[in-house]
């Protein structure tokens, strides 16, 4: 059976950049999965994905040109329906197996090479048979077709095809880029594929400018990347393109010298590497003059609109030079480099004007302008959600640092929004916050206020900073409540994978803020302060949903920092209101949960809860008088003697020492349960030993429902 490596191209027009990378592993991905699923391929046959700027390709090592055939299993009928009283074949039985193929000339022989298995409560007829395996023309024919209809394509479009046949005409294709040209090799030989109105060769095009040959002729699979690069001047493979980019990137910093280096960004280097198939870093610069300028307006200025990369300095300060990638590597690249200064100079004019008009103005001035712009069609305009912003911020700035904290929160509340109104934000929407603060110093206000107004939209994104003083928490706490009260008081919430206002976001920075920096504010009241933002009527009851929502979240974050699912459920299950604590509650837990008592006590922590569930309700108060057997005199002289000292140690904030403390209980519990009957016929036992059980239950369970942790 011949097995050869295979190739697979498919030459279009420009793909999308931002897509290339998942279109050319999904591609790749599909295609042998396909092949494998067929046994065609290996299951451990190697797959190398291609994408530059105009193609798509996989390599796919130890293809076979023949699967090898199946034996298969099929279940036909129950006995009672395939055989009659006699054990002869029924009509349906051998109409069944004529579908299949199997010879019914003798029925008898036919049943007889059936088999008989249980199949649930009756038993049922099996026919065993030989499925022929694919061949390589039909198999890679599935398997291509399968891999374009699963191609995650941002948006198709339509273009037309002259027909082949002999009336002339055209055809419609649905693609993501007009393609022109098929590859399939396996080895050397050319596998007869079509797709998308193409037949399968061995020919493609290389560079749009710089290849060799106007036509690049492939003789083997294996030959692929080393000929596209030879003949056509490009390389194929993304992952090496990319780090030519880097290397290049790098070096081309090292020639400028003075420390610099370019600008760090992972979504700029894929979607450059997506444009080009040859690259060619230059350096280019532009005026010093341009520097006056906010750093962040000319950085996104140069890299959204035209994917340069700055050069910043040892500092981190922008440079007044930047790096190109070009596609064309010519021998005197002048043309080129004074091309993009050419480029680059009106953009870093307009991001100057803007910033030289908008200082005309200041923020305060802005803030009647916020009224005039809608926010939500049920919250009102920007003006009225500025005004629950200043006073949900009010409120939490009082119970963190009294009315100093409280006035500077409301003014910077009251400010923060306004650069929504300026012409460089209207230009780059991700500049809110940022500009605000740079406008915030121009016109003289603190500096605690501007770093407050630049802040607080962060945390923007995983990862991301916090902002950095008080007064920018309680702003960024503030902002984030007020948009998850309003949307979830209007019915607004996020469903599956959409979530238009970033609300899961939102709650986690609401998490971050209050977890580290450890905040000493309840989340109950800030949900509370939050909703008494809205007028009256404007919203629904939705303490609960939004309190469970950011539980959820909390859950998620713990879980992700290396806490266990049960040992989070213990805790979060609590609701504990001051999320300040979580990490050392958990700490605790998972120390807890180290113990070699943990797992008696767990258990022994569930049989009581289900105890006090039957109970109903327990107060938790004993009786000495009445304690008459031994094992719960003694379990209540250790818990006289342990649980003040885990309390003394609970509220003290050391809640792993209070954990450890109550695992002395260890044996005197095992012994109550093995000794006592709760549940004793006089009701005065019955209720002391409830009670002390109760009494127990709340002292072993204020840092954690350790019945959680109970296997």
């Amino acid at each position: 059976m011949t097995t050869q490596n295979l190739l697979v191209e498919l030459f279009v027009e420009e793909l999308p950049p931002k897509a290339l990378n998942k279109l050319g592993a999904a591609f790749s991905g599909v295609l042998a999965e396909q092949l494998k699923a067929q046994g065609l391929a290996a299951a451990d046959a190697v797959v190398t994905a291609f994408a530059s700027p105009r193609r798509l390709a996989a390599h796919v090592t130890s293809v076979q040109a023949q699967a090898a055939d199946k034996a298969v299993q099929q279940k036909l009928m129950p006995v009672s329906v395939g055989l009659d009283a006699a054990g002869n074949a029924t009509p349906a039985l051998l109409k069944k197996l004529q579908a299949l193929g199997a010879d019914v000339s003798d029925p008898a022989a036919a049943v007889a090479a059936l088999k008989r298995a249980p199949d649930g409560k009756a038993e049922a007829l099996f026919y065993d048979s030989v499925v022929q395996g694919a061949n390589l023309a039909t198999g890679l024919q599935k398997a291509l077709d399968e891999a374009l209809a699963k191609l995650p394509i941002p948006k198709v479009m339509q273009y037309q095809l002259e027909t082949d046949c002999e009336l002339p005409g055209w055809s419609s294709v649905n693609f993501v880029r007009p393609a022109h040209s098929l590859i399939a090799l396996h080895g050397s030989a050319v596998v007869p594929v079509k797709a998308l109105g193409l037949t399968a060769g061995n020919t493609t095009q290389g560079h749009r400018f710089e290849a060799k040959l106007p036509t690049v002729v492939l003789a083997h699979a294996d030959q692929y990347a080393e000929v596209l690069q030879r003949d056509g001047a490009v390389i194929a493979s993304f992952a090496e393109r990319r780090s030519e980019i880097v290397r290049q990137l790098q070096a081309a910093a090292a020639q400028v010298g003075g420390g610099v280096r370019p600008i760090d960004d992972e979504a700029l280097l894929d979607e450059v590497t997506a444009l080009v198939e040859r690259p060619n870093v230059l350096v280019c610069q532009f005026e010093k003059e341009f520097l006056g300028v906010p750093q962040e307006c000319l950085i996104l200025t140069m890299k959204a609109n035209q994917k340069y990369f700055p050069l910043l300095d040892a500092a981190g300060k922008l440079t007044h030079q930047f790096l190109v990638v070009s596609n064309i590597s010519p021998a005197d690249a002048s043309a080129v480099i004074g091309g993009n200064e050419r480029v680059v100079r009106p953009r870093l004019a307009d991001a100057k004007f803007f910033f030289d008009q908008d200082r005309k103005k200041s923020l305060e001035s802005r803030v009647e302008g916020l009224s005039k712009v809608v926010y939500h069609n049920k919250l009102g305009t920007q003006g009225e959600r500025m005004a629950r912003v200043c006073a949900i911020a009010k409120a939490i700035g009082q119970q963190l640092g009294g009315a100093e904290l409280a006035t500077q929160a409301e003014l910077a509340a009251r400010l923060a929004k306004t650069d929504l109104l300026t012409d460089m934000v209207g230009e780059f929407p991700e500049l809110q916050g940022i500009m605000g603060g740079y406008y915030a110093r121009h016109d003289g206000l603190e500096a605690d206020i501007a770093e407050a107004i630049e802040d607080h939209y962060k945390p923007r994104f995983a990862g991301d900073e916090l902002p950095r003083n008080h007064v920018g928490l309680v702003v960024a706490l503030a902002d984030k409540l007020e948009t998850l009260v309003g949307m979830f008081g209007i019915g607004n919430l996020p469903s599956g994978d959409k979530d238009p206002f970033a609300l899961r976001r939102h709650a986690l920075g609401v998490i971050r803020m209050l977890v580290e920096k450890e905040l000493p504010l309840k989340l109950d009241v800030l949900v509370d302060a939050a909703f008494a933002a809205f007028p009256p009527g404007m919203l629904g009851d939705a303490h609960t949903e939004l309190e469970t929502f950011i539980f959820e979240r909390l859950s998620g974050v713990m879980r992700e920092q290396g806490f266990s699912a049960a040992q989070v459920d213990a805790v979060v299950c609590m609701r504990p209101v001051n999320l300040s604590q979580v990490r050392k509650q958990l700490e605790a837990v998972r120390a807890f949960a180290a113990l070699p008592e943990s797992p008696a006590l767990a258990a022994a922590n569930k049989r009581i809860g289900n105890i006090l569930k039957k109970a109903g309700e327990v107060d938790a108060h004993v009786n000495p008088v009445l304690l008459q057997e031994d094992a719960e005199k003694n379990l209540y002289a250790a818990m006289q003697k342990l649980v003040p000292e885990s309390t003394a140690q609970f509220e003290a904030g050391d809640y792993t020492a209070s954990l450890q403390t109550l695992a002395a209980l260890r044996a005197p519990v095992d012994a109550f349960f093995d000794d006592v009957m709760v549940n004793a016929e006089a009701m005065d036992l019955r209720l002391n030993r409830q009670g002390l059980l109760k009494s127990l239950y709340v002292a072993m369970n204020r840092v954690a429902e350790l019945s959680r942790l109970a296997a």
